[in-house]
C-alpha cells in the first residue's frame, strides 16, 4: 500500500496560509516521508491526479469558475479540510457581500463587462462539505501539523476551540483590557496564534475568527462592544477585517458590519 497523497489548492486568497506548510521547513521533510504531496502548485508545477486522500484548500469562492472547481476538488478529495480565515469565513474579501459589486467594479476596472465574479465572497462550506476547518490569518504552523498528523494516525485532530483567553492565562500575560484599557478581542476570538498581540501589549485582532464559549455556544459578540470603549466607527472597522462575515454573523440583527464594509471600502 503506498503513502496517503496531499493535494493542496488555492482559491481567492493571499498565499500565506500555503506558505506556513512551506515554512514547516525540517517538519514538511519529515512528512515527505510519510505523506506523498501530489498536487501542490505553491511549490511544484507537477500535478499528480487524483484522487487524493487529503485535500487543503485555501481561499474563498469568489468566481463562477472557484465555483464549479470547488466541486470538482470535493469530488477528487476523500477529505477536504479548509485552511485560513478565507476558506472558513470568506476571508477580507467578503467585505464585498455588503455592498454593490457591480458599482466596486465600474470604479477599479477599465473594463468592468471582462470581470466574471459572484457578489459575494463565501467559504468554502457554504459549497461543498468539509471535514475540519482550521482557522487563522495565516493559520498556525503547529495547529497544522497537528492535522496532518492526526490523519496519519486515524484520529481527530487536537485543536482547541476556546477563546485567545486562555492562552493568554496559560502564557501569564496580563489582561491588556483590564490592565491597560486597550480595546481587545481575545474574548471571542478562537485559539490558535499563541495570543501573540496580547504578549506584546496589543488588543487581540480577532485573526482567528469567533470562537464558541466554554459552553459551546456562540460568543456573545455583541454583548463585548461595549467593553471595548471604542467609538462607533472604531468598533465598525476592528471587526470588518479578515473575518468580517463571520462576526458579522455573531452581532444579531443590526447592521454594524454593514456600515464598517463602507466605512473600510473608502
Amino acid at each position: 500500500m503506498g503513502r496517503p497523497t496531499l493535494a493542496v489548492w488555492k482559491f481567492a486568497s493571499c498565499d500565506g496560509c500555503q506558505l506556513t506548510l512551506l515554512d514547516c521547513e525540517d517538519e514538511l521533510l519529515a512528512l515527505t516521508g510519510r505523506i506523498e504531496i501530489a498536487h501542490f502548485l505553491e511549490a511544484t508545477s507537477a500535478a499528480g491526479e487524483g484522487p487524493y486522500d487529503v485535500s487543503l484548500v485555501e481561499g474563498s469562492i469568489t468566481t463562477p469558475a472557484d465555483l464549479e472547481r470547488i466541486r470538482h476538488v470535493r469530488a477528487v478529495s476523500r477529505k477536504l479540510i479548509t485552511i485560513g480565515a478565507c476558506a472558513t469565513a470568506g476571508g477580507v474579501q467578503a467585505l464585498r457581500n455588503f455592498g454593490d459589486v457591480e458599482e466596486f467594479a465600474s470604479v477599479v476596472y477599465a473594463r468592468p463587462d471582462y470581470i466574471a465574479t459572484l457578489d459575494r465572497s463565501t467559504p468554502i462550506s457554504a459549497h461543498v462539505p468539509v471535514d475540519f476547518e482550521l482557522r487563522g490569518c495565516p493559520i498556525d504552523r503547529r495547529q497544522l501539523l497537528e492535522v496532518l498528523t492526526a490523519h496519519l494516525t486515524g484520529r481527530r485532530p487536537d485543536v482547541p476551540g476556546h477563546s485567545v483567553c486562555f492562552e493568554c492565562k496559560s502564557r501569564g500575560n496580563v489582561c491588556v483590557m483590564v490592565a491597560r484599557g486597550t480595546p481587545c478581542l481575545g474574548p471571542i476570538t478562537h485559539a490558535g496564534c499563541g495570543a501573540i498581540c496580547p504578549a506584546y501589549g496589543r488588543g487581540c485582532y480577532g485573526c482567528f475568527g469567533p470562537s464558541p464559549n466554554w459552553s459551546g455556544a456562540r460568543p456573545n459578540t455583541r454583548g463585548l462592544l461595549p467593553w471595548l470603549d471604542m467609538t462607533e466607527d472604531e468598533t465598525h472597522r476592528v471587526l470588518a477585517t479578515f473575518n468580517v462575515s463571520a462576526f458579522r454573523e455573531e452581532q444579531g440583527p443590526e447592521p454594524l458590519a454593514e456600515e464598517a464594509s463602507d466605512d473600510a471600502s473608502q
